[in-house]
């Protein structure tokens, strides 16, 4: 039953959508709380490159802390990281596409509307998976989707 109902995965997060018609189509608005989840080994390892931090239980607190500077290293890391956007059922091949993430307040992804036919949904409470793409392979692929 577990394998057939499907398996948490790292690096992955879901969340409620909501329109943002000032985004660009190529881009979507992750909340601050699921970007600093997925992309924390990430900000970690830029905290302790830049010495702000001299090992993982210090970056760790910082970013418990909520400091200004995770923040702008989160940005940074984000720039050049696609994220791939799923809503279920994938049935065809524009149920997963891949976005440029843009910080933004709240709790919920922020989707261009002219963007959703793909998905087939609609803003009166559908979810969508957010998924991180890690290997330089798999960033190539997701830019090319």
């Amino acid at each position: 039953r577990k394998t057939l109902l499907g398996k948490r995965v790292d690096y992955s997060g879901r969340s409620v959508i909501v329109v943002g018609p000032s985004l660009s189509l190529h881009r979507c608005g992750l909340p601050r709380e699921i970007a600093i989840e997925l992309f924390q080994t990430f900000v970690i390892c830029g905290l302790i490159r830049q010495h702000l931090a001299s090992n993982i239980g210090v970056a760790k607190s910082k970013i418990r802390e909520k400091k200004p500077i995770v923040w702008e290293i989160l940005q940074e890391v984000m720039q050049g990281h696609p994220v791939l956007l799923n809503r279920a059922p994938t049935l065809h091949r524009l149920g997963i596409q891949a976005f440029q993430p843009v910080l933004v307040e709240g709790r919920a992804i922020c989707l261009h509307p002219l963007v959703c036919k793909g998905f087939n949904a609609d803003f009166d409470g559908d979810q969508m998976a957010v998924h991180v793409p890690l290997s330089l392979e798999a960033q190539a692929e997701a830019r090319l989707l």
